[in-house]
């Protein structure tokens, strides 16, 4: 329990003024994947694609993720399960050796998809709001309004290998080029080339990811006391007068940021319901 609500002992259950109802998320389903992607082609920009053609070898030095497309449809015959299909948008760079020795950077996407089969429960209402409010009533609108949310968190994907691969003359070689969102294409500066290449870049991705699957749903759930803050705001009115130093020297080192978890409190066994509770003062 968080030090805002005036104090209230964690398991003091004499503290509680009435029983609230409110609206959150419910996690159905979940899971955590590892993945590593191998041989993952790079789609290189035009120039990026002629710097490469002309390299003795490439190496992949960084890979960001630009963005996670989702899209959650129904298991046919199964009922209260969900396909949740995962396509990831990776912008790689990497140093392209040339004949003469030196390196030129050259940088493109890849793209990642995979298939999740996870548990969404069943309902038979169709949940629509005012936030997300949408003037088109086609028939899909009103199936997806009954469909679960999926959501997947991820952490930075890191670079596990590179190499550089000939593309065959006879076509034997060619796969199926991913459908990429306009908005992808415009990160680019340059247009992306999608086929005819001589040489091919292939990365090999380390991705770790968290994937859900969550409806809306009513809870009621004690309440103690209203969340009050404990702290004033500070004023900050002419600060852009004051010594840039001065107003660095009274910021207080980030400790936490070297050190995860180490102010964390723990309350003592007879204070908690639990052996030992983790309470961070946020």
């Amino acid at each position: 329990m968080s030090d805002t609500t005036r104090n209230t002992p964690a398991c003091d259950l004499s503290g509680i003024r009435e029983a609230v109802c409110v609206h959150t998320d419910k996690i159905t389903d979940s899971c955590l994947a590892k993945d590593c992607i191998e041989d993952l082609h790079v789609y290189l920009t035009v120039e990026s694609q002629c710097t490469l053609d002309k390299a003795v070898s490439a190496k992949a030095r960084f890979v960001e993720l630009m963005h996670v497309a989702i899209q959650t449809d129904p298991v046919p015959y199964s009922a209260g399960y969900y396909t949740v299909d995962i396509t990831y948008y990776y912008r790689v760079i990497a140093d392209a050796v040339m004949q003469a020795g030196r390196p030129c950077t050259i940088t493109g996407l890849a793209v990642f998809s995979k298939r999740l089969v996870l548990f969404g429960g069943e309902t038979t209402a169709r949940i629509y709001s005012s936030r997300s409010y949408k003037s088109c009533l086609c028939k899909k609108s009103l199936q997806e309004a009954s469909v679960p949310e999926a959501i997947v968190e991820v952490v930075d994907p890191m670079i596990l290998g590179s190499r550089v691969q000939e593309v065959c003359a006879c076509n034997c070689c060619a796969s199926d080029t991913p459908q990429i969102p306009q908005g992808i294409l415009d990160c680019f500066e340059e247009e992306l080339v999608l086929g005819g290449e001589c040489k091919r870049l292939l990365v090999t991705v380390g991705q770790f990811s968290i994937a859900r699957l969550e409806r809306s749903t009513q809870l009621l759930i004690p309440s103690f006391d209203y969340c009050i803050p404990s702290k004033s705001c500070p004023n900050v009115s002419g600060a852009a007068d004051e010594n840039p130093c001065e107003v660095f020297s009274q910021i207080d080192f980030p400790m936490d940021a070297f050190f995860p978890g180490k102010n964390d409190t723990c309350i003592p066994p007879s204070e908690s319901c639990t052996a030992c509770s983790r309470t961070a003062s946020k």
